[in-house]
């Protein structure tokens, strides 16, 4: 492995648009270590000319680019996949770098998110179209699928890699060009990635990526493009409803994948050991600061104080630390804000009368560090059941019937993700089938699979991501009529 200052030398930081161009009036930002607040490089910062520029890059080359054999484009795709695990070390460091994650969490989701690219590698080659004979014996209906045209997606800072390759595969596989604007606190990877796609053969303009502080200038000035066709976005749910505001103005299409608030539902029967090691995984992956996290623990109050002591002696071995310490399972949250936000929480719950079972307090000194941390007997009016919490805090409430734990786990506007812990498959289905959410998982804490379709419902968005419905969100259907 090269050393922190060599990887960072060698990351490009000017705009990716067909190659490293500088952004126009040569402003730059900071990119900050979250393990000690400081900056560890600078990035070009763009405006809504370069923003443009980007989107002339794709427009140019969009009617190429979706002419290319799906053969062709599979291979480049496969090239990148193999490029990106020969390179999962550095990978790794940079995302732990930029973002604080513990350098385990970081090689995962390099395994993860580079298999984005090898699933939709493989989707390129099955589009698939349909012919008939119309039913009135009128006709023949041909049904054709095409790409949609250039795209504009929008990722977050929790997983800097994962949520690119997730929106850019299935896009490239489908044959549309894509314009990538990552999280301003998260940018590097991108960029490596954008170097590494046409290092593989990516022709220039196909994938271009706009990093910046001005998001919203640069959002405005390619969604009022009647050029730009489609929008993906993964993030908080306001934005992404004033995303979906502003995409009425050319009727883009859109997939959102936005905020969630999973329930976490422990039954009387369930093996409370598999439940803890579940709840670990769906709690502490990625720190807490993923979508897809444990955000709320409704345990049957006949194993509550069982699942409850075991759960305070699992996550007192978590060692809290910089990123790239080698003993460290729980890195840094991203910055000030968010752990201003998880302190805001916890200190409300237990305002309102909750317990702290474990952690609760940010040690302070330089970083964002919040230490893994339990609240019980938490009042049904405390905040932190309703909001996001986005950081390593389980709360955990009790419930004493079926009926009880199913309308305690759907009593939010969310539907992105819930966990459910029982022994018994009819209760499993049940249950799963009267939860409220794109997404289920029966005793397992982590469900995130490239070959399955992730999205959820309600307040959480639309749209699908991974498996054989992901590349169908760059798709569009062209119905032929023949005599």
């Amino acid at each position: 492995m090269v050393s922190e200052r060599e990887l960072l030398d060698s990351v490009p930081t000017q705009l990716w648009i067909g190659g490293p161009v500088d952004a126009t009036g040569g402003a730059t930002f900071a990119v900050e270590n979250p393990a000690t607040g400081e900056p560890i490089t600078h990035v070009a910062d763009a405006t809504p000319e370069d923003a443009v520029r980007a989107l002339d890059a794709a427009a140019a080359v969009q009617a190429e680019w979706a002419a290319t054999p799906a053969r062709e484009r599979a291979e480049i795709l496969r090239a990148v996949y193999e490029a990106i695990v020969a390179r999962t070390e550095d990978f790794a460091l940079l995302m732990t770098l930029e973002m604080g994650k513990a350098l385990p969490e970081s090689r995962n989701e390099v395994r993860y998110g580079a298999e984005f690219f090898r699933w939709f590698s493989e989707e390129a080659v099955r589009v698939h179209g349909r012919y008939q004979s119309a039913p009135s014996g009128t006709g023949r209906i041909v049904v054709h699928k095409q790409p949609v045209g250039p795209c504009l997606a929008i990722t977050p800072w929790n997983f800097p890699l994962a949520m690119g390759t997730r929106k850019i595969g299935p896009a490239l596989a489908a044959g549309c060009t894509m314009i990538v604007k990552p999280a301003s606190a998260t940018p590097l990877t991108m960029l490596l990635l954008a170097r590494l796609c046409s290092e593989a053969g990516l022709p220039a303009g196909v994938l271009s990526v706009v990093t910046s502080k001005r998001s919203g200038a640069i959002t405005d000035a390619l969604v009022r493009d009647s050029r730009l066709r489609k929008l993906t976005f993964t993030g908080s749910t306001p934005v992404g409803k004033m995303l979906v505001e502003k995409s009425a103005h050319n009727l883009l299409r859109t997939s959102m994948e936005l905020g969630g608030n999973a329930p976490f539902v422990v039954f009387d029967d369930a093996d409370v050991d598999a439940a803890v090691a579940g709840a670990m995984l769906a709690k502490l992956r990625n720190g807490g600061e993923a979508c897809t996290a444990a955000n709320r623990f409704h345990v049957h109050n006949a194993v509550r104080a069982e699942f409850t002591e075991k759960l305070v002696t699992a996550m007192q071995a978590v060692k809290l630390g910089p990123g790239a310490d080698p003993e460290t399972t729980l890195g840094p949250l991203i910055n000030q804000e968010q752990l201003d936000t998880v302190s805001e929480l916890v200190d409300d719950a237990t305002a309102q009368g909750a317990t702290v079972a474990l952690g609760g307090k940010a040690p302070g000194g330089a970083g964002y560090y919040y230490p893994a941390t339990i609240l019980t007997e938490v009042p049904a009016g405390a905040r932190i059941l309703r909001e996001e919490v986005f950081g390593p805090v389980a709360p955990i409430v009790g419930f004493d019937t079926e009926e009880e734990g199913l309308a305690a786990a759907n009593d939010t506007e969310y539907g992105l993700v819930a966990y459910v812990y029982t022994r018994d498959l009819n209760r499993a289905l049940r249950v799963a089938e009267g939860l409220e959410s794109g997404m289920v998982g029966v005793n397992r804490g982590v469900i995130s699979d490239p070959a399955a379709p992730f999205g959820g419902v309600k307040e959480s968005g639309f749209g699908r991501e991974g498996g054989y419905e992901g590349i169908d969100e760059y798709l569009s259907t062209k119905y032929i009529a023949l005599p």
